[in-house]
């Protein structure tokens, strides 16, 4: 009797440490070389600390995913320097967007701001943004490969800074239509942390218009699910769990399908308690468990709850259908559950 092969497995903390030890080693690198030119190596320490905080690295893993999606086979150091330049992208977002607003705490720590200055932040973030250009540029994709990604990793650039100016632009007084609101999920989220990693990686091994369309149709959902629950977790979460003020949304009066809905289903006066307490920079916490309540009473947080079902639905129900192969195919489905059912 032949010996059973064994079964192929898509081994996620794999790619995390695999992407680790490409950060590490390339703003190692980046600190010797500032030293070597007689520049300030705080900027890249700093950077470096800041990744070492902490993060899930769902985009880096996707990016692997949708290369092995495509057919690429192990995963090649070029893949993982692109895949490692979605975090240092991330990272540039991140700084700028705790900045914007106003965060205190990020991963359970000091956000890069507080722990040195608003205006050395931008320039770590600024920074963060360059290194991840020189992380994709520099990865050694053949040139075939390199035009290919461009456009799309260019895109999902774009379209998180759009999301973000669309964000800021409706910040302290959220409109009270929904889709107005996902549509800014879209851009600012759902695209970058979901579909635009698979879809980077997919373009790198070659993907044919079926794979691409497949992880388009699960990786929108998922994202936009992924925001919800953001948002949920934003009013509603731990702050030990998920490492963020607990105020810092609704003082912010950041604009939210949840909020969008409460303000929507709201009576006068639940309305007029919204409109006074979320966006005011001062909000108490009896003031914001008021809020909650009113996000509850208004069916907004079980409507919320439900659009996040409806969109892990969507995306399980792709997978039935897709052919991708099957380790792929399970690990998708993973990240549609750890993605839409966090606690941190």
């Amino acid at each position: 009797m032949s010996a059973q092969t064994p079964a192929v497995i898509f081994d996620q903390d794999a790619v995390r440490r695999a992407v680790d030890t490409v950060l590490t080693d390339f703003l190692g690198l980046q600190c010797r070389e500032a030293h070597r030119r007689g520049l300030p190596t705080q900027a890249a320490q700093a950077l470096s600390s800041f990744l070492e905080s902490g993060g899930k690295r769902i985009r880096p893993v996707l990016c692997v995913a949708g290369w092995q999606a495509a057919g690429g086979t192990d995963t090649p150091a070029a893949v993982l320097k692109v895949a490692a330049s979605l975090e240092m992208f991330h990272a540039f977002a991140l700084i700028h967007d705790d900045i914007i607003d106003a965060s205190d705490t990020r991963r359970g720590q000091p956000t890069v701001h507080r722990r040195i200055s608003t205006e050395a932040a931008i320039l770590i973030g600024d920074l963060a943004l360059v290194f991840a250009d020189e992380l994709l540029h520099g990865a050694g994709l053949t040139s075939d490969q390199l035009r290919a990604a461009l456009p799309i990793a260019n895109t999902l650039r774009a379209d998180t800074i759009y999301g973000q100016y669309l964000d800021i632009s409706h910040t302290g007084q959220p409109p009270a239509n929904a889709e107005q609101v996902l549509a800014i999920t879209r851009y600012k989220t759902a695209k970058y942390t979901i579909e635009g990693p698979l879809l980077l990686g997919a373009t790198l091994a070659g993907a044919d218009p079926a794979v691409y369309s497949t992880l388009s149709a699960y990786g929108i959902p998922v994202g936009e699910a992924f925001q919800l629950r953001d948002d949920l977790l934003g009013v509603f979460g731990n702050p030990d769990d998920t490492g963020k003020a607990a105020l810092d949304d609704l003082r912010e009066g950041k604009a939210t399908v949840l909020m969008a809905l409460a303000l929507h289903h709201a009576t006068p006066a639940q309305h007029h308690a919204l409109r006074r307490h979320v966006g005011n920079p001062h909000l108490s916490h009896a003031d914001a468990d008021q809020v909650r309540s009113i996000l509850t009473d208004t069916g907004a947080h079980a409507a919320v709850e439900e659009m996040i079902t409806q969109r892990r639905r969507s995306a399980l129900t792709t997978l039935d259908t897709a052919s991708l192969p099957s380790h792929i195919t399970a690990a998708l489905r993973s990240v549609a559950f750890s993605a839409t059912r966090r606690t941190t």
